[in-house]
């Protein structure tokens, strides 16, 4: 059964980071007063390559659910990757088809304290939950662990502090698997610092979202740490 194609206009672009070629991209679905979906879905975005082959790329939803029709993205630029490039060329005023929204990678009800870890585009997701949820939920526990290379690397830092300070129960935990001297935060890989998120508790939901060795490895050390299957959400990108 074919999936009903929607229109999406590039409407803002900011470069996150100019050595990692990472983008924040803003659409508005045309023709549409809203755009609904839930924080942590994704879109599908659909085009033609060079020899007219329709090519499919599901990227997360960086943005909450109540912004209008705009949805905003992050991707990565990969070298040799159609739609990433495909992306990453767009203009102001281009447009790009798409379907969604999909997926099933949303904060869990009733909601409980939760760890939220992603490494590199994997915080999309994770920005779209936190400004929905945050405010509407100030008595819920909510700790980021992103993790990226290097300092430069750490998109939404300016957010995301600020939402740390306007929320006492939130915890972002910026972490470098490069840094250098300079870098006085936490180091090495995000499940580095599990333990010191988690604590002797386990009534709390773990989400997570990144590159598939990432993932596996995170969820493996949560359940030899007792966590049960349920309470562990998660969402590969590769």
């Amino acid at each position: 059964m074919a999936r009903q194609l929607y229109t999406a206009r590039l409407v803002r672009e900011e470069m996150l980071s100019e050595r990692a070629q990472c983008k924040h991209l803003q659409f508005a679905a045309e023709g549409m007063d809203r755009f609904d979906f839930k924080a942590g879905q994704f879109v599908s975005m659909v085009a033609p390559n060079s020899e007219g082959k329709q090519i499919t790329r599901a990227y997360s939803i960086a943005s909450g659910p109540n912004e209008g029709p705009h949805f905003d993205l992050c991707l990565n630029r990969v070298e040799g990757g159609f739609f990433s490039n495909h992306l990453c060329d767009m203009k102001e005023g281009d447009t790009v088809q798409f379907h969604g929204p999909h997926g099933l990678f949303v904060l869990r009800n009733p909601l409980r304290d939760c760890i939220m870890i992603a490494t590199g585009t994997g915080i999309a997701p994770f920005r779209s939950m936190l400004k929905t949820h945050l405010a509407a939920h100030p008595d819920q526990h909510f700790t980021l662990i992103f993790g990226v290379r290097y300092e430069r690397n750490i998109m939404y830092r300016d957010e995301f502090e600020m939402m740390a300070a306007d929320h006492p129960k939130f915890r972002f935990w910026p972490t470098l698997s490069r840094p250098d001297d300079s870098w006085a935060g936490r180091s090495g890989h995000v499940q580095t610092h599990l333990m010191e998120a988690i604590g002797d508790r386990r009534d709390m939901d773990v989400y997570i979202c990144g590159m598939k060795l990432m993932v596996d490895d995170v969820r493996a050390r949560l359940k030899e740490l007792g966590f049960d299957r349920k309470h562990i959400i998660f969402e590969k990108y590769d």
